[in-house]
């Protein structure tokens, strides 16, 4: 039977569609004169409202109202699950979609699900191209309004969120609440596959990709692909060549704003992330998590072809190239080869006499970070490295290493010529030279020379 309720209803919506009043700019419908008013102020970027504390202008009123709230610290709408704050009620009904799980926008290209009706909006502009909100200063433009606000204040400079604990700015409110999560160690965003907890939203977005194996973005030039929209950004960066982020002090420059934000703490000395163990501190959270094998004694990567262990898989790709022999690494300049990519940057210092790594204490400058930090322990009397059979310190992790070879008696450099066998691989190479015979007329020399001294005295 036919339904005359919903044929009522279709023809209300035509009725209602008839007395819309529609935005010639964008195609939007709006049911009053003063609705649209306020919508044109998007386009026409005329802010009528403004903030008394901190200048910042705003299309309506109640925007302004919201805004107040951040320098108040007023969060009057609260979740009933978990007790989370909001400064907007709108911001409540999103929120309780990350507890029911309820995600009724779907993508009609990827099938990808949202929380809101906005994000899916925004999600959409990245299949069709469009970037309607455009900057006023260099003409860029962007998929959300978002993401405009958050690029203007690359003009201004304006960091107007502070952390009272350490004292570092940020452009955004939501990049304060992030980080204040490396002081607190709060970890909200839990991966319900394998319950791996992470700081911000998005890391969590991106660790489930792992589980799904989902890459909807790919390279038009290379073919890769990404987890990530922005993860194919940056790495269209490697194609055009471009690295928009430069360091303001020695002007080195980045593909991503990360990697500058990391390399200015080489500049600063600032050293956020620190070992509860033995407080040692780390530029790099990634460095810690490393650090901390140290203590733990966990080493997760092992070679297949003779079971040695490493703390860190850079370690381990080294370590195989001793049985393949493979130096992929060429330096431009003197054609000398390197097992690794790292090793290849510190050579090319050699040629280019670079030093960036400058003492505090005396000015004695160096060409990798590590053999400054292990410098530094001149100036302090450390000694991190302790043998555990006599007590024994050292400065240097290797050295420690060659130490307790003489209570275990292992000789891992094995002489290819004959069976002998040493603690050290720089003990085999001098060895070497007496197959070679490699400098061995100069040392025939020294001991005639020191011979005929002998006879002359008596």
């Amino acid at each position: 039977m036919f339904d005359i309720d919903l044929l009522m209803f279709i023809i209300d919506q035509i009725e209602l569609k008839e007395d819309f009043i529609t935005c010639h700019e964008c195609g939007m419908d709006f049911f009053e004169q003063a609705s649209l008013e306020h919508h044109m102020r998007i386009h026409t970027e005329e802010k009528l409202f403004i903030c008394p504390q901190c200048g910042k202008s705003f299309t309506v009123q109640h925007r302004l109202e919201a805004h107040l709230r951040i320098h108040t610290g007023e969060k009057p709408f609260s979740c009933s699950e978990c007790g989370k704050c909001f400064t907007q009620q709108g911001q409540i009904k999103s929120h309780m979609r990350s507890h029911t799980g309820e995600k009724p926008f779907t993508c009609p290209q990827c099938q990808t699900s949202f929380t809101s009706k906005q994000s899916l909006k925004s999600h959409i502009r990245i299949h069709t191209g469009e970037k309607p909100f455009t900057c006023s200063e260099c003409g860029k433009s962007f998929i959300t309004q978002g993401y405009l606000k958050r690029h203007k204040k690359t003009h201004t400079g304006e960091k107007p969120f502070t952390c009272p604990q350490c004292g570092k700015s940020y452009k955004l409110q939501e990049s304060l609440e992030s980080h204040l999560r490396v002081h607190t160690g709060e970890k909200p965003f839990v991966c319900p596959q394998c319950g791996k907890g992470f700081t911000a939203k998005q890391c969590l977005k991106s660790h489930l990709s792992i589980h799904i194996g989902e890459k909807p973005f790919t390279c038009s030039i290379c073919g890769m692909s990404f987890t990530q929209h922005q993860s194919l950004k940056h790495h269209m960066c490697t194609h055009t060549g471009e690295k928009p982020f430069i360091c303001p002090e020695c002007g080195k420059s980045f593909t991503i704003k990360q990697r500058l934000d990391i390399h200015m703490r080489i500049h600063s000395g600032e050293r956020p992330f620190s070992c509860s163990q033995c407080r040692k501190s780390f530029t790099v959270k990634l460095n810690l998590a490393r650090h901390m094998r140290v203590h733990t004694g966990v080493k997760p990567f092992f070679c297949t072809q003779c079971g040695k262990r490493f703390t860190v898989k850079q370690s381990l790709e080294s370590h195989m190239t001793i049985h393949t022999g493979k130096k992929p690494f060429t330096c431009s300049e003197c054609g000398k080869g390197f097992t690794s990519k790292p090793k290849l940057s510190y050579h090319m210092r050699n040629h280019s006499g670079e030093r960036p790594f400058i003492c505090s204490k005396c000015a004695k400058s160096f060409t990798v970070k590590q053999n400054l930090d292990i410098h530094m322990r001149v100036h302090t009397g450390e000694n991190p490295f302790t043998c555990s059979e006599c007590g024994k310190s050292f400065t240097v992790k290797q050295s420690l290493m060659n130490h307790m070879r003489i209570h275990t008696g292992e000789k891992p450099f094995t002489c290819p010529q004959c069976p002998k066998s040493f603690t050290q691989h720089k003990h085999l190479k001098r060895h070497l030279k007496t197959h070679t015979g490699e400098k061995l007329i100069d040392r025939v020399g020294e001991i005639s020379a020191v011979t005929c001294v002998q006879h002359q005295s008596k």
